[in-house]
């Protein structure tokens, strides 16, 4: 078994692309051979018009932030982010205007004369950035640069770093098993399951548009509903017709892909068939999270639908109890076809 199985991977100039996938995917080994760390066992790496394998990692002009930030303890904050500018014997009056600017662009223009261990996680992580950047690079790498941050935290350097990159244009590749923080901060997202490419395009295609079922179910919430292919050749589900343009006969088996804040709870007799897909169960679990609450209903006696609505004070849905009947409705131009694998129709 390889760690990468035939990638095949163009990043485009100024661009930020996320490697996304699970722990063990190969997504981490992917960074580390751009980065000059791995040697692949065969096919190339160019940067743009450049042949990069057998070029060492210190001689490929490439930014890079660890998960661990690996800064230096002995030194402070301006030390920190001049080392890879005294690596490369930029003089003195360069490398200050330098730091400066890069502390500046991470908005930490006044500590300079800190120490690492008086700075807090977020802000150690934009150390690291700056030390990333401030020579720079061709390309800038990171693996997993906010892990170790709080969910509030994370989700403000999320935008910070969007802001960075739009402000220093600099060609990014950002490895992440965060599916929401690849939809926050990508221009493309290059999902990777098992070594390969699974699907690779823009956030709102991989959310709303996924290729295969591994993408339909790792990237956000969502529900598979197994269709049947009737003798006209077209799709069903429970009786209910499936419109969808795309070609049967490119897959055995195919599958209704339903994301949870798509679904609604409706009187089931203001639905029209024309418009909606219609969906009767009973709610087997109900969670109130503030803002909004997640439910899952049982249908048809044999298949789960996940669904999740707003909680404002107008709002009753949140009142309901498990075991209640419910009508859940789908629009018509919501609906999502993909292709499966394999499918229990039990």
């Amino acid at each position: 078994m390889y760690a990468l199985d035939t990638v095949d991977l163009e990043v485009k100039s100024g661009e930020f692309l996320t490697l996304l996938g699970p722990s063990g995917s190969g997504k981490t080994t992917l960074l580390m051979a751009i980065a000059g760390f791995n040697r692949p066992d065969a096919g190339s790496i160019r940067f743009a018009d450049t042949e990069m394998i057998l070029t060492p990692p210190h001689k490929r002009d490439v930014g890079m932030v660890f998960q661990s930030y690996a800064l230096f303890p002995h030194m402070t904050v301006s030390e920190n982010i001049a080392f890879p500018l005294k690596l490369r014997n930029v003089e003195t009056k360069e490398k200050k205007q330098r730091v400066q600017e890069a502390l500046d662009t991470v908005q930490l223009s006044d500590l300079g004369n800190r120490n690492i261990d008086q700075l807090s996680g977020g802000q150690r992580q934009r150390v690291a950035l700056a030390r990333a950047f401030v020579f720079k690079p061709q390309i800038l790498l990171m693996d997993e640069p906010l892990s170790a941050l709080d969910k509030k935290l994370r989700e403000h350097m999320q935008i910070e770093l969007k802001r960075i990159h739009e402000q220093l244009g600099v060609t990014t590749v950002y490895v992440t098993h965060d599916q929401r923080e690849a939809l926050t901060m990508s221009d493309r997202i290059a999902v990777i399951n098992d070594g390969k490419i699974a699907q690779i395009d823009t956030p709102h295609a991989i959310y709303n548009q996924p290729s295969n079922q591994f993408v339909a179910d790792f990237i956000g919430e969502s529900s598979i509903l197994p269709l049947t292919l009737e003798a006209d050749n077209k799709l069903s589900f429970s009786g209910q017709n499936i419109r969808t343009d795309v070609n049967l006969n490119s897959a055995r088996q195919w599958g209704l892909l339903v994301r949870p804040e798509r679904l609604f709870v409706a009187d089931k007799n203001s639905l029209s068939i024309d418009e909606h897909l219609i969906f009767n169960g009973i709610v087997r679990d109900f969670v109130y999270q503030g803002e909004t609450a997640y439910a899952v209903a049982t249908i048809n006696q044999s298949y789960e639908l996940a669904f999740r609505f707003g909680t404002d004070a107008s709002s009753t849905e949140h009142m309901m109890q498990t075991g209640d009947e419910i009508t859940l409705g789908l629009n018509r131009h919501d609906t999502t076809v993909i292709p499966l694998e394999q499918i229990d129709q039990s």
